[in-house]
């Protein structure tokens, strides 16, 4: 079976920035595209940022077993990762990039064991953490507590993922990561 790397974090703490600087550094990686019920932000296009779907259309692909993970990750927005999307870079000779939460990160890792390595992103506190949301200037202040409460939860599962790598400076956090991984693709177990 083929490889796959699973990036998880609380909101915030940088993941995405990493993850982007992995792919475009690394061209075996490639960025597996989530599939989602929220509307797209500003700039997203569907089938590149995510997969943007009506919620009956993800229950469909739900009840079809077409997702490898999926989670009610807020309520009422369900995000997931479809099967045919890994299957579809795997196919091409890349090896995946998930950036999923938590519980989708967990669940990935158990279906796919050995296959699969797990990093938690997260940021030095959780001050920083709601600092660097209220810099997004994307959330109302209930979105943002509910964000925090979730990192809050979120953190309390890091001792559950292979590797954590703290971003306290986004530079070495990249060059981190992009060690684990090294390593992981370049054991051939």
């Amino acid at each position: 079976m083929s490889k796959i790397i699973i990036i998880t974090a609380p909101s915030g703490s940088g993941k995405t920035t990493i993850v982007k600087q992995l792919l475009e550094h690394h061209p075996q990686l490639a960025f597996s595209v989530s599939a989602c019920t929220r509307t797209a932000r500003n700039g997203e296009k569907d089938g590149i940022d995510y997969y943007f779907l009506k919620e009956d259309d993800f229950k469909k692909k739900i009840e079809g077993k077409e997702f490898l993970e999926w989670e009610m990750v807020y309520p009422g927005k369900y995000y997931g990762t479809l099967k045919n999307e890994i299957t579809r870079l795997w196919d091409k000779g890349q090896t995946p990039i998930i950036d999923i939460d938590v519980k989708g990160a967990l669940k990935v890792k158990d279906n796919l064991k050995e296959n699969a390595i797990s990093i938690f992103i997260k940021t030095p506190s959780l001050e920083i953490l709601k600092h660097r949301l209220l810099k997004r200037a994307t959330e109302d202040e209930k979105s943002l507590q509910e964000r925090l409460d979730k990192a809050t939860l979120e953190l309390s599962f890091e001792q559950f993922f292979d590797f954590v790598v703290v971003n306290d400076d986004l530079e070495n956090a990249i060059n981190a990561t992009a060690q684990i991984i090294g390593g992981f693709l370049n054991n051939n177990n």
